[in-house]
């Protein structure tokens, strides 16, 4: 699922590679946690945030 995420991620929301790339560094990183971190780094906004949530919730895999 993780995989999918980073496709949205930067299909969907042309978030950078580099950006996903830094938020990938943490520790425990799992698909709900990305949107989280890229957040808090200022990289997803609160509506590209909403929008990652929203994906996760319909693409449950």
């Amino acid at each position: 699922m993780l995989e999918q995420l980073i496709d949205f991620l930067r299909s969907e929301l042309k978030i950078p590679a580099d950006a996903i790339s830094l938020a990938q560094k943490q520790e425990t990183l799992e698909p709900h946690i990305l949107p989280i971190v890229l957040w808090q780094y200022g990289l997803l906004n609160k509506v590209q945030l909403n929008q990652v949530f929203d994906w996760l919730e319909v693409s449950r895999i």
